[in-house]
């Protein structure tokens, strides 16, 4: 389990890293899952600068599959709440899709900034991610600006057809705060806060980079004027384990 010390360290560089919050076995069938889904195959792209496609599923809703399943899993949301330090809902899920050779870069940019357009009125939100594959420097893993939540909201405009924050204000906080490549091994857990700045490098590997990330707003910060994501109620826990997928 997560420490006050993990805590502490999210506070401060605005990101904390937990190994083994899955189990091989759980992450085999997660896996195989993956690869056999439509929902996966048919997860929609979001080139980069260069054209290079990263692929995206998303969803504001708790779909009655395996991934439902895990988005309310108590490990995950327990732990979310308790670096968040307060009870979450469903903001919304994804699962991200990396290909080899192909998989394209995503710039720097803090979730807050596309987020703070759905209305929520503070910064109160969190994302875990589960490491279905390995994820390291070579297959584009996620790369964080240590820090940098604490700069709150930066402007964010198109980059393809992704979103990232105002470049010359990433080039000054990139030359005054510490970059951490966040390499994980499948079943680890890297939770952000939604104002952190990170990026990720295209993948050139002959490895796919697999990942599911679980988003959750802080029940009292509900969206001020829009719907926003996913509905502002307590998460109803599952089971928390994954037999029922086997």
């Amino acid at each position: 389990m997560l420490t006050d010390q993990d805590k502490l360290r999210f506070d401060r560089e605005g990101f904390a890293i937990e190994e083994g919050v899955f189990s091989p076995e759980e992450i085999a069938l997660l896996l195989h899952l993956a690869q056999t889904q439509e929902r996966v195959r048919e997860a929609r792209a979001m080139p980069d600068r260069e054209g290079r496609p990263s692929r995206i599923s998303l969803s504001t809703q708790f779909t009655e599959d395996v991934w439902g399943h895990l988005s309310r899993m108590p490990r995950v949301v327990r732990r979310a709440e308790f670096l968040l330090g307060e009870a979450v809902y469903h903001w919304h899920s994804k699962i991200m899709v990396k290909d080899a050779r192909v998989g394209g870069a995503w710039e720097w940019h803090q979730d807050y900034g596309y987020w703070y357009h759905d209305d929520p009125p503070f910064p109160r939100l969190i994302s875990a991610m589960l490491a279905i594959t390995d994820a390291d420097r070579e297959n584009g893993c996620l790369s964080v600006l240590k820090g940098s939540h604490l700069c709150g909201r930066i402007d964010h405009s198109r980059a393809g057809s992704q979103s990232g924050a105002d470049p010359d204000r990433v080039k000054v906080l990139l030359e005054r705060l510490p970059v951490a490549d966040c390499e994980l091994k499948s079943g680890s857990m890297l939770y952000f806060h939604c104002n952190l700045l990170h990026s990720s490098a295209p993948n050139l590997s002959d490895r796919p980079r697999l990942s599911y990330i679980c988003c959750y707003n802080a029940l009292s910060n509900p969206p001020l004027t829009k719907p926003g994501h996913g509905p502002c109620v307590p998460i109803a826990p599952t089971a928390d384990d994954l037999d029922a997928w086997r």
